[in-house]
C-alpha cells in the first residue's frame, strides 16, 4: 500500500527530527543499546571481587558471615551472567569494539602529546 504525499512528507519531517536529536541518536547506537547491561554486569563483577574479600575477612569473625558474603557474591555472579546473557553476542562485540576504539583514540592522544613536546 503505497502512501499518499502527505503522509511520505509527515515521515520524512519523524526521520529528519530523529536524525537531528543527538540524545535519541546515541541512546539507539549499537553501543548505546547495551551501555545498561555493560555497566551493570561490571559493577556486579566489582561486587564478586569485593564480596571475595568480606568472604576472606568474615572467615575470621563468624561462618555464618562468611556464607552471607558467599551468598551475597553468588547474587553478583548471576546478575553478571544474567547482563551478559541479555546482551548476546551482538551485544558484546559492540561493547568491545566501542572499548577497542576508545582505546585506539586515547592512543592517538598520547602519540600526538608525545611528538608535540
Amino acid at each position: 500500500m503505497a502512501l499518499s504525499d502527505n503522509e511520505q512528507q509527515i515521515l520524512a519531517q519523524i526521520e529528519h527530527d530523529l536524525k537531528a536529536d543527538e540524545r535519541f541518536a546515541q541512546a539507539v547506537s549499537s553501543s548505546g543499546l547495551y551501555r545498561h547491561s555493560a555497566r551493570t554486569a561490571w559493577w556486579a563483577g566489582v561486587g564478586i571481587v569485593v564480596c571475595l574479600a568480606l568472604t576472606i575477612l568474615a572467615l575470621q569473625i563468624h561462618f555464618l558471615l562468611a556464607f552471607a558474603g558467599f551468598i551475597a557474591m553468588l547474587g553478583c555472579a548471576l546478575i553478571v551472567e544474567r547482563q551478559l546473557r541479555a546482551m548476546s553476542k551482538v551485544g558484546l562485540r559492540d561493547v568491545a569494539e566501542t572499548l577497542r576504539t576508545s582505546r585506539m583514540n586515547a592512543q592517538k592522544m598520547r602519540e600526538k602529546f608525545t611528538r608535540e613536546r
